[in-house]
């Protein structure tokens, strides 16, 4: 005969399996530092960042002084951390808003990452360090306005005259573009595509903001617009050619946005809890109807394990043992789930769902972005696709 265990603790709706446990004090520490963050830096004013269409650059100094950007990087200023308290600084950024989280993805494996996977010490010892900080910020110009999920198609060039390079093309839906002091922009050359560090300020370059958005309000959007730029031998990255150089740091940003989807997806569940236990109809809490209570544990259920997934997924990469279709499930299933998870706790809200003064409508909009950058479902799916079959099904 069996006998029920009584649990030690209180459950924790938030962390209903205590996933916690699974995290060493390091990785504590710096998730318990980022939500202190969140909580006391951006949540007072992300309503207005986000209806103003507006990224506060001032604050990247700030993340830069939490040791946030390229923070899973070694030397030069970063702070070395595992793959996983990277991701549990993702997380804890979304839970605030998908633009802070974007910022410092794009920032660090985005921006830093080919520097510091291939770019030479000269390089390195110049971008770096002030990245890290915050004093510079950098973006990734690879997509173009017609080629996105095939950037092999793209048409930007990088034409050798003499010693020097000279590019041009467009690049869009570039993150961080207008607020750049550098962008990586990836040209085709005769050898095969290549990354060039370009200071902002280098004649013939200029970007055109994006406005409108109803998505990512919270993040600087814009197309990188680049006429005869030239470019000396030295801002070349040398250590790549081809498009593992771009894809490479693709994988890099895809792993950060697993654990990022789950902090949009957390708060937004918080928000409908907490709505449902003190909205009355009926004469009692909307949270004592089955319908609501169904709905409130599907979203638990998908949220913890998103978690697990994720974690499982870092322990991988930490291990050196992870693979980039490996980074497409975790993309695929946890941007899913966190985006109906949202749609799901807007309808729990009903009309409040829909304002500024709850944060779920504002997470659902942003997650329709993360739902398709990076990587769009349908490409995680036939990545995925042709790992377990070995046929390539994108043509």
């Amino acid at each position: 005969m069996s006998t029920a265990t009584k649990p030690s603790t209180r459950l924790d709706p938030s962390d209903f399996l205590d996933i916690a446990s699974l995290l060493s004090e390091e990785e504590l520490l710096i998730r318990d530092t980022v939500r202190g963050f969140v909580k006391d830096r951006v949540l007072p004013g992300i309503e207005q960042w986000w209806e103003e269409g507006v990224f506060p650059k001032e604050m990247a100094r700030e993340l830069g002084e939490l040791g946030l950007l390229g923070m899973h990087l070694q030397g030069y200023g970063c702070a070395g951390a595992s793959a996983v308290s990277y991701g549990l600084a993702c997380l804890e950024l979304e839970a605030g808003d998908s633009g802070f989280r974007s910022f410092v993805s794009v920032q660090g494996s985005l921006a830093m990452f080919p520097i510091h996977r291939y770019g030479s010490e000269e390089q390195k010892q110049r971008w770096l360090p002030g990245m890290a900080k915050g004093e510079l910020v950098g973006c990734f110009g690879l997509t173009e306005p017609d080629f996105g999920s095939d950037p092999a198609g793209m048409r930007a060039t990088a034409k050798k005259r003499g010693s020097d390079w000279v590019l041009n093309g467009n690049k869009l839906w570039i993150t961080n573009g207008g607020i750049s002091d550098l962008a990586v922009v990836w040209a085709r050359a005769e050898e095969g595509i290549r990354g060039f560090i370009v200071a902002t300020g280098s004649r013939g370059y200029s970007i055109r903001n994006i406005h409108r958005k109803v998505s990512l309000r919270a993040s600087v959007t814009s197309e990188l617009i680049l006429e005869d730029v030239v470019l000396p031998e030295s801002a070349a990255l040398p250590g790549v050619v081809g498009l593992k150089g771009p894809l490479s740091c693709l994988n890099e940003a895809r792993f950060g946005i697993i654990w990022g989807a789950l902090g949009a997806a957390r708060a937004c569940y918080e928000a409908a809890l907490d709505y449902a236990k003190t909205r009355h109809q009926f004469g009692k809490p909307i949270g004592g109807f089955q319908l609501t209570q169904r709905k409130l544990v599907e979203m638990l259920l998908e949220i913890n394990k998103g978690t697990l997934l994720a974690l499982h997924l870092g322990r991988m990469k930490d291990e050196g043992r992870i693979a980039a279709p490996h980074v497409s499930v975790g993309k695929l299933n946890n941007v899913r789930a966190a985006l109906e998870i949202a749609r799901e706790a807007r309808g729990i809200l009903g009309a409040n769902g829909i304002t500024l003064e709850y944060p779920v409508m504002r997470h659902m909009n942003n997650l329709e972005s993360v739902f398709t950058y990076e990587g769009t479902n349908e490409i995680h799916t036939l990545a995925i696709g042709e790992a377990i079959t070995g046929i390539p099904a994108y043509r």
